[in-house]
């Protein structure tokens, strides 16, 4: 999910910001780093890049049977207002006596 090797670089870095007169904890704070990051990631919902791409697709697909769905709906919709105004009758005009 996410690179292994980032989480050194980011720990290595805080550890790295560390003053001068503390050099001597930079290992054990370096790895506690590392711990942290890894932990906060961890709860994360995060997905892969493949299934993210995956699930891309298939929204793809469901969105396009959608907008198809709705064409045929609405066509549907209009060919029974086109057999209701055929089949309509029309008012007759009383007959004079």
């Amino acid at each position: 999910m996410f690179d292994p090797k980032s989480f050194d670089d980011i720990a290595s870095r805080l550890a790295g910001a560390i003053p001068p007169g503390l050099s001597g904890l930079k290992d054990d704070l370096e790895k506690s780093f590392h711990a942290i990051l890894q932990g906060a990631l961890d709860k994360l919902d995060l997905v892969t890049r493949e299934e993210f791409e995956v699930q891309k697709l298939v929204l793809a697909k469901t969105r396009s049977k959608l907008e198809d769905l709705e064409k045929r709906v609405a066509e549907m919709e209009q060919r029974l207002l086109n057999k209701e105004e055929v089949f309509t009758p029309s008012k007759e005009e009383p007959i004079d006596d």
